[in-house]
């Protein structure tokens, strides 16, 4: 139960916070804390011990559920408290500060009420993991068949010739003594076909002395993984030391030409691989080589892979799944019913090798009715469940089961989107830090870690990246595979997340945690989803009443308008709800256009962390936002406003976007350039500058003061006044600064600061729309010390005036290994075409 882990950190760490403040509660009231702080301890490591269960017991899962609607309850008692906390340290709530007593009765009641709870399921799940402890133990027969080299059949190889000469070629041509090639990508799409394939192929096989594959899976051992490759070198071994094994081995592999293949790699000991491939560089022939397949990205990176020998198989196309499922299927060709009603069954497999041969094999079971075929294509969802479907599922579940905890609970999120869903991964972090599935670690940011979490779920296969960042990686938008959606929704249902029909299609429940509501869903379940904790409206219409009609939805943590459009629906009512939901701690109001002042009601949101606004247009007026002192993120988008003042005692604020730089005269009371200095916990600040902003020359050192900045973005808004210039000159930020963003800018000369010995933390650097015509590559010269550019990534896009020689910047910028350029019509010697935003890497020796 991947959720409830993350949610008792997040409790835990309240209850101490409460704690800390205990002088104001009575007595009875801070024993029931402690309590609880006990009681959480010990459920955390009771649900140790169940993730360790391969195969969960109904009686243990149904424990389980119920365990967390006990946590659940918690995290609402906790944010009550914190919340009432907020009030009573403003003093501005005279009504909650008189019923002090009553609060305490009724707090203190509830705690008593979930400790009791919680110390009699402790008892009871404790009872029953030690019964299946006992009855499990020896057991070990819930494992998924291997596929090994002598499992090869060739017939079944279809749309993999391109991945298979790919291959060769590298094999073919390579120079080195032991070339390493890795082969990864989720389950199912066929990697292990591919090696075999290439272990198989008479021409390949002609160029080796020796060939051996070894199966390594999740369970292997080192010792195993050497055994295995020794008994294909000599019918017998009889070593039993390890240290002799690698010995050994290499004695039979000195001077032999060799190609070999780790099948299905997923954990590494690095002392070990590193001991391994050591003794294999110096034992082999030149032009060996050692296939890797996996099903993580960072496994290839750890075992030396270089970059240019990744290779990712993508997933059939269209005519190849109608070939492969049509071999699989038909003894002879069908006819063109079958063949309409099979080709839309084909795209829910979305191009998976191992799905198309199991609907293939299950419909060719069936009698060729078409009327049975069309029952089958409009209950996928139902079809999964079939004993020839286990095969796909048993291997997707593999790659679930191997998550650690933190990224199980962050991949289920996923099934409150729609199929086919393309996500914003800065939507999908805000509503992981906002529910409390991520925390801030060490130096990191919760925002920061969610990113990273993501990432890795992108390395392992299991969410696939649709746009990413060119220098870094880091995702901006992500999908599902339509599998890998069928076995999280299982998953989600299976914990009683969410309830999906046959379709696969998301139903509204009263015990539902998490939706993702559609115009087709009814309003009125609403009132029975009080347990609902993240709501995202992915497509609705105006005629959707959001207002306090359809219940109060008192455990709502998330609520994300972003994914819709509500350009006449009464922002009114809306926004009278949205005030009632005093635990939401992450709103984002992109969709809601008509937008254009907040409520004097919205100052309840106390626990409010994440505010996104961008994309609300007309908005004008948000005083009231300096009551919500819990805020991290506040992202103002596009929106011409100013803001208001107080916004510097925000102090938790990290990230701060859509800050127009104000005139002291033009807006005397609102928030200035020279408050950000008291935001000290920023990281990002995305802000604009044009010809109504005012930045004085005592202010020189505003942005300094942010010691923990990393991004900085600055739009000039086109302003051909020269006092841009002047004021940019003064908006100096500190060392710490890694990524800087330029647009709009038309002063011929960069700002003074913009050189290495200002910015020696800079990582990467982007330009565009400016008239610049110079920018700077050469190290800088400050008192005897010389400073050069530690930058990796660069953008320059539309300046057309920047006179530049690119191998001056290959030259003097020795990190940089990743740049996009674009109309930038004097840069001299670029390798690529400018016109269409070619994209240039370092060549790596």
């Amino acid at each position: 139960m991947a959720v409830e882990d993350a949610m008792i950190q997040i409790l835990t760490q309240q209850v101490f916070t409460i704690l800390k403040e205990q002088a104001r509660f009575p007595l009875d009231f801070k024993d029931q804390f402690e309590l609880m702080k006990t009681k959480l301890d010990l459920t955390k490591a009771l649900l140790a011990d169940t993730e360790s269960l391969k195969e969960k017991k109904e009686v243990i899962k149904a424990s389980l559920i119920t365990l967390r609607g006990l946590i659940y309850e918690a995290d609402n008692i906790m944010t009550d408290c914190l919340v009432r906390d907020e009030y009573e340290k403003e003093g501005s709530c005279t009504s909650l500060t008189f019923n002090k007593p009553l609060f305490w009765y009724q707090t203190g009641k509830k705690l008593k009420d979930v400790n009791s709870k919680l110390d009699a399921m402790e008892r009871s799940l404790g009872s029953h993991l030690r019964y299946q402890e006992q009855s499990d133990h020896g057991d070990n027969t819930s494992q998924v068949m291997k596929c090994t080299a002598l499992d090869y059949v060739p017939s079944e190889v279809i749309g993999l010739e391109e991945d298979l000469e790919k291959l060769k070629g590298w094999i073919r041509d390579t120079k080195d003594k032991l070339l390493r090639v890795g082969i990864f990508g989720m389950g199912g799409l066929g990697k292990t076909t591919i090696a075999q394939k290439l272990f198989n192929d008479q021409h390949v096989a002609a160029g080796y002395d020796k060939m051996i594959w070894v199966s390594v899976s999740q369970v292997s051992s080192d010792r195993r993984i050497m055994r295995s490759m020794l008994e294909q070198l000599e019918s017998h071994c009889s070593v039993s030391d390890e240290t002799p094994l690698l010995h050994k081995l290499n004695e039979l592999l000195k001077g032999k030409i060799c190609l070999i293949v780790m099948d299905d790699v997923w954990k590494i000991n690095q002392v070990w691989w590193n001991q391994f491939f050591s003794g294999l560089d110096g034992a082999v022939g030149k032009g060996s080589c050692i296939i890797i397949t996996t099903r993580k990205e960072d496994v290839l990176t750890s075992m030396g892979v270089g970059r240019s020998q990744f290779h990712k198989p993508k997933e059939l196309t269209d005519n190849d799944s109608w070939l492969l499922f049509r071999k699989s299927a038909f003894s002879s060709y069908p006819d063109a019913q079958f063949e309409k009603v099979g080709k839309e069954i084909l795209k829910k497999c979305g191009g998976l090798p191992l799905a198309i041969k199991a609907i293939a094999a299950l419909l060719a079971s069936k009698s060729y009715s078409i009327v049975n075929w069309n029952e089958i294509n409009k209950n996928f969802h139902e079809l999964t469940a079939d004993a020839n479907f286990t095969p796909v599922m048993m291997s997707l579940k593999l790659s679930y089961d191997e998550l650690p905890i933190h990224l199980k609970q962050c991949l289920l999120c996923f099934s409150a989107y729609p199929e086919d869903s393309e996500i914003q991964a800065e939507q999908l972090v805000h509503w992981w830090v906002g529910e409390g599935l991520i925390q801030g670690k060490g130096s990191k940011t919760a925002k920061e870690l969610g990113y990273s979490y993501l990432s890795e779920l992108v390395t392992r296969c299991l969410v696939e990246a649709v746009s990413r960042r060119g220098y870094d990686g880091r995702v901006y938008c992500c999908k599902v595979h339509d599998m890998v959606r069928e076995l999280i929704i299982r998953i989600a249902e299976e914990e009683s997340f969410g309830k999906f029909d046959e379709h696969g299609r998301q139903e509204m429940t009263g015990d539902s945690r998490w939706l993702g509501f559609t115009s087709e869903m009814n309003m009125e379940s609403f009132r029975k989803s009080s347990k609902l904790r993240a709501l995202l409206i992915t497509s609705a219409d105006d005629q959707v009443v959001f207002d306090r009609r359809i219940g109060s939805l008192g455990s709502l943590r998330v609520l994300d308008f972003s994914l819709t459009k509500l350009a006449k629906i009464s922002t009114e009512k809306l926004m009278e709800w949205i005030s009632s939901l005093k635990r939401l701690a992450y709103l984002n109001l992109s969709g809601v256009v008509g937008l254009k002042e907040l409520p004097k009601s919205f100052r309840k949101l106390r626990n409010l962390q994440f505010l996104v606004f961008a994309g609300c247009n007309q908005l004008v007026k948000i005083d009231l936002i300096t009551s919500l002192k819990k805020l991290v993120v506040l992202d103002l988008g596009s929106c011409l406003l100013s803001l208001p003042s107080g916004i510097e005692k925000l102090s938790h604020l990290q990230e701060l976007s859509g800050f127009n730089v104000a005139s002291n005269s033009r807006s005397p009371t609102g928030f200035k350039f020279c408050d950000l200095q008291k935001l000290v916990q920023l990281r990002v600040l995305r802000m604009s500058i044009g010809k109504d902003s005012e930045i004085k020359e005592d202010e020189r050192e505003v942005l300094l003061k942010l010691e923990k900045l990393k991004v900085l973005s600055i739009d000039a808004q086109d302003c051909e006044d020269n006092n841009i210039s002047t004021m940019l000159n003064i908006v100096s930020p500190p060392p710490s600064l890694r990524e800087l963003y330029l647009k709009r800018y038309h002063p011929e000369t960069l700002p003074t600061w913009i050189n290495p010995e200002k910015l020696s933390n800079l990582q990467y650097i982007c330009i565009e729309n400016a008239d610049i015509i110079d920018f700077q590559t050469s190290p800088k010269s400050v008192d005897g010390s010389v400073f050069r550019w530690n930058i990796e990534g660069l953008c320059f896009k539309v300046l057309r005036n920047l006179k530049l020689d690119w191998e001056n910047v290959e030259k003097d910028m020795l990190l940089l290994r990743y740049a996009e350029v674009s109309d930038c019509l004097n840069l001299q010697n670029f390798p690529h075409p400018i016109d269409n935003l070619p994209i240039w890497r370092r060549s790596v020796d």
